[in-house]
């Protein structure tokens, strides 16, 4: 195959990847936030978990194969952006440990303290990555210290500047949001209509932070330069899509929101990767130490085999995951778990 067309087809998957992890695990760690508002006692706070019990550690497979796939692909790439955000994704790494423990150890012990103690690690487990992700994904909007040796020159403050703060209050607030349609779908009763009205209340809160991004994207990237002035469907379907939620939210259908919320994750998702491209990782220090995808990536023979591997495997794993969501479709009520 064209080594020009793998290092593109392999940018787009990648791309993918993460456009499905922050659809699933969107709604997740939204619910994980949640968590301390819907519930109200121990009941509730069951059925909180258990509308994502199933499904959490799944969706953490989009994370791991992104990763992966971006070590074998762009070897490059995950070097330099793994050493630079060193400390950042040891701090992301300890609460997504502490998230997944928590699922596990809460229901060892029927003792308050301990469930309360593991309800605490659920929420700032899902809401560090959530916050995380969004500041990464900024940080490679708007460009780190790389020098000509693909090395990342900054420390970790250097990683924090408005725009990538403001971009992780994007990410936090639309998975929260997306997290409370969900649980309004899932779950049943006042924990449904708790969710219901959050959802509603931070419907303009995103909407303000998503102009916010925007503007704040004219000036600290070169967003608007690479997509131009008609940024084209993709960006503005996102938008619209946005607003169109709250429309939905207000008239109890929330099917239609949780449809729009994920395409406006899918969106945002795909407008980053259309804004990097070819580069993978932007340099402030020049813009000719930027990494692209064609200095980045692995030879033509390992980008092969990888593709011959991703054909075969991918579809599986989608069959597994849609199996999964079709078996555990029905919503959760108290009654459901009661002992």
């Amino acid at each position: 195959m064209d080594p020009e067309f793998l290092r593109t087809l392999w940018f787009i998957l990648i791309a993918v990847l993460w456009t499905g992890f922050f659809f699933l695990e969107g709604f997740d760690y939204g619910v994980g936030i949640l968590l301390p508002f819907v519930a109200k006692d121990d009941v509730d706070r069951r059925v909180v978990i258990n509308t994502i019990g199933p499904f959490w550690d799944g969706n953490e497979v989009w994370l791991l194969t992104a990763g992966g796939a971006t070590f074998a692909a762009f070897p490059h790439w995950y070097a330099t952006m793994f050493s630079g955000f060193y400390l950042a994704l040891a701090v992301l790494l300890i609460a997504l440990i502490m998230r997944g423990v928590a699922f596990e150890f809460r229901s060892k012990d029927k003792k308050p303290q301990w469930r309360a103690f593991w309800d605490w690690a659920i929420f700032g487990g899902s809401l560090v990555p959530a916050l995380l992700m969004g500041v990464a994904f900024g940080n490679l909007l708007q460009g780190v210290p790389i020098n000509e040796k693909m090395q990342f020159t900054g420390n970790f403050f250097s990683l924090l500047s408005p725009y990538t703060l403001t971009t992780g209050l994007y990410t936090l607030l639309l998975m929260t949001l997306h997290g409370a349609i969900y649980l309004s779908l899932k779950a049943e009763g006042e924990v449904a209509e708790r969710a219901t009205k959050l959802a509603q209340r931070l419907w303009l809160p995103m909407v303000i932070v998503l102009g916010l991004t925007i503007l704040l994207s004219d000036f600290s990237t070169d967003m608007f330069s690479k997509l131009g002035v008609n940024p084209g469907p993709i960006p503005l379907t996102g938008i619209a899509t946005l607003l169109a939620t709250g429309w939905f939210i207000r008239n109890q259908r929330p099917g239609w929101a949780f449809a729009m919320t994920g395409v406006t994750i899918a969106t945002s998702v795909m407008t980053i990767f259309m804004t990097l491209f070819p580069r993978v990782m932007v340099s402030s220090t020049n813009p000719a130490y930027s990494l692209t995808i064609q200095s980045a990536s692995s030879t033509p023979y390992t980008l092969s085999v990888m593709t011959v591997v991703a054909v075969i495997f991918v579809p599986i794993v989608l069959g597994y995951q849609v199996w999964t969501y079709y078996t555990f479709r029905k919503r959760i009520t108290r009654q459901s778990v009661q002992p």
